[in-house]
């Protein structure tokens, strides 16, 4: 099947969207492409559909679970077999499904970049019938980038190995990350395709106001529809929320702070319109598709305009006509300053923190290496006397400069390790037989464990001692009760996993100069932000349309700045002109005549300008 058929058998549509079909084009040539589409541009079809085209499975990197699970849902509800493989999974799940990824007849196999690196995942490269590399969220690639990921820099070692297309797909990106983006995932000849970032039917407007809140409400009650609302605070999320809803406005609210299920619901019944409007943070979002979203308010200045345009896109991707509103103040600049200074915490501080990680686990010079260490931000914090948000950025800055992974509510598996010598362990008394037997599958499954607490696999223990995972975990508490054991239960938390043995000071090498980089980035994206908002003369959508190396667009028309231009009447040079060259032949008195008339809408101020030059001579 060609494109436009396979387009047609799976999603009923008889024509592509602006530059789809090119880019699919480029890609079943077996071209390398770089595809930026914006918010809502139809990014998956561009891939899925040569998938579709080709022989068999497209590996899709992507770090947003909500979106792996929506597309292979999507997906399979077309009569498209998908998968997907990402945190939260066990060793055992993982491996059966690369299994039937590699044998099964399945078209999509979806995983998270930290994924790549793992001996099982490179264990079935081999075998796995690739047809493409799909990199959704490119530009996490690029330390240019707003969303730096380290782990998206294992897809250009995976390139090594496989020898078949990349289609990268963004919605944001500027010039310089696009370029860095073929490069880092080593294109080999740098094809960029990009449609226009224009969203004629989002109409943006910035208010600087001092009371934030009032605005929101008379925003939610004068715009029909759904909305989503940004602040950075947790607290002022729910305070919002609740302030809304006292209001007689449906909302709610959803941050990182709640739990899974918790957030599961709430994102469902917003889907489903039981919640009118979501106060979140940036937490909330990603990879949520719903095309009816009539207004997106942020309530302060995001940290970059791309953090921003991305956001700002939820609204209106059914063409519907919607608002993007930015409402701020003086305050949001200082706290803008503020927030760099706190992501860029000093390299001392870093150094600091890479040490006493180590202390904090008890771990000695020249060991650690490999350990996934259970990691509680906030019992750290307060053991040390550090703000949390500070030891966050310098944990961030350890993973970029390659140190550690830290990684925020991930479900771990259940570890276990051995308290006492090997030798020893005969000689322990134990009053329950089946202890023993836990004993020897565990010395006989998992090296190291006399070390430092392993993780296990459950379900295979169990299976071996013939017992359920629930008796397991029971005779897992009950044999650490005997001080035999430490048993530290799975569950949903943060993570720090060490990639080297612990340094001694002085020698962890911190990349001054990435770190100055990546300060002067930052602090370039926070200028234009306050650019952006400050603006009075330049169309809001030609400022952002710019900003993302597209100088070519025309006004919209729509947006605040737009707006308060045709309310204050044509711009009179722009008029006069406009007269003199409809009347070429004209002299000056009909000029002056002409000018004086009320019903042509010219300024007192205009006329009285333009007479005196005139009478100057000088018109």
């Amino acid at each position: 099947m060609d494109a436009l058929e396979v387009l047609k058998r799976y999603w009923g549509y008889d024509a592509f969207r602006p530059m789809q079909e090119e880019i699919i084009s480029a890609a079943a040539d077996g071209r390398d492409v770089l595809a930026i589409l914006p918010t809502g541009g139809g990014k998956s079809v561009c891939f899925q559909v040569p998938a579709l085209m080709r022989e068999g499975l497209a590996l899709v990197v992507t770090p947003l679970i909500a979106l792996m699970k929506d597309q292979v849902a999507n997906l399979e509800a077309r009569g498209i077999k998908a998968m997907a493989i990402h945190a939260g999974m066990d060793r055992r799940a993982v491996d059966l499904a690369l299994n039937n990824a590699a044998y099964g007849d399945f078209k999509f196999l979806y995983v998270s970049p930290e994924r790549l690196r793992t001996a099982l995942f490179r264990s079935y490269l081999e075998v796995l019938p690739l047809n493409y590399i799909v990199v959704d969220e490119a530009h996490c690639i690029s330390q240019w980038g707003y969303d730096f990921r380290p782990d998206y820099l294992a897809i250009s070692e995976l390139r090594k190995f496989v020898d078949v297309p990349v289609i990268a797909l963004t919605a944001t990106a500027t010039p310089r990350v696009a370029e860095d983006i073929m490069d880092k995932l080593a294109f080999r000849e740098r094809l960029l395709l990009k449609s226009g970032f224009e969203r004629p039917n989002l109409s943006y407007v910035v208010r600087r106001c001092e009371d934030k809140t009032g605005q929101l409400l008379d925003i939610c009650r004068g715009v029909e529809g759904s909305g989503i609302v940004y602040l950075r605070s947790r607290r002022r999320c729910e305070e919002v929320s609740a302030f809304l809803a006292a209001n007689g406005v449906s909302a709610s609210h959803y941050h990182a702070g709640l739990s899974q299920q918790t957030r599961s619901d709430r994102q469902e019944a917003w889907r489903r319109g039981a919640i009118r409007v979501m106060v979140c943070t940036n937490a909330f979002g990603m990879g949520i598709d719903k095309p009816d979203v009539r207004f997106v308010v942020h309530t302060g200045l995001p940290e970059s305009p791309e953090s921003y345009f991305q956001e700002a896109g939820r609204a209106g991707r059914d063409g519907q006509r919607s608002y993007a509103v930015l409402l701020w103040n003086g305050t949001d600049v200082r706290r803008l300053g503020q927030l760099r200074d706190v992501s860029f915490p000093t390299l001392e501080f870093i150094a600091d923190v890479y040490q006493k990680v180590h202390v904090f686990f008890g771990i000695q010079y020249e060991a650690g290496i490999g350990r996934q260490l259970k990691f509680d931000l906030a019992d750290f914090s307060k053991h040390f006397g550090f703000q949390p948000s500070v030891v966050h950025y310098a944990l961030k800055y350890l993973e970029r400069s390659e140190h550690l992974t830290f990684s925020e509510d991930v479900e771990i598996s259940t570890q276990v390790g051995i308290l006492v010598d090997r030798n020893a362990l005969y000689d322990i008394d134990l009053p329950d037989p089946a202890m023993v037997s836990l004993l020897e599958v565990l010395m006989r499954r998992y090296s190291g464990i006399f070390s430092f607490p392993v993780p296990i696999r459950e379900e295979a223990v169990a299976a071996t001692l013939g017992m359920g995972v629930p008796q397991l975990r029971q005779l897992l508490y009950r044999t650490s009760l005997e001080h035999v054991i430490k048993y530290i239960p799975g569950e949903r938390c943060s993570v720090v996993y060490l990639h080297h043995n612990r340094l001694m000071p002085g020698n962890v090498d911190l990349q001054p100069a990435k770190y100055r980089f990546l300060l002067e980035n930052a602090t370039a994206r926070a200028e234009a932000m306050v650019e952006y908002a400050s603006e009075t003369d330049l169309c809001r959508s030609r400022w952002l349309l710019r900003y993302f190396g597209q100088e070519e667009s025309a006004d919209c028309g729509t947006c605040d700045v737009c707006r308060a231009r045709h309310q204050a009447g044509p711009d009179p040079d722009a008029v006069v002109r406009g007269w003199w060259q409809a009347h070429p032949g004209a002299g000056l008195e009909a000029f002056r005549s002409w000018c004086a008339d009320p019903s042509h809408g010219m300024p007192p101020d205009a006329v009285a300008r333009y007479r005196k030059m005139l009478d100057e001579g000088t018109l």
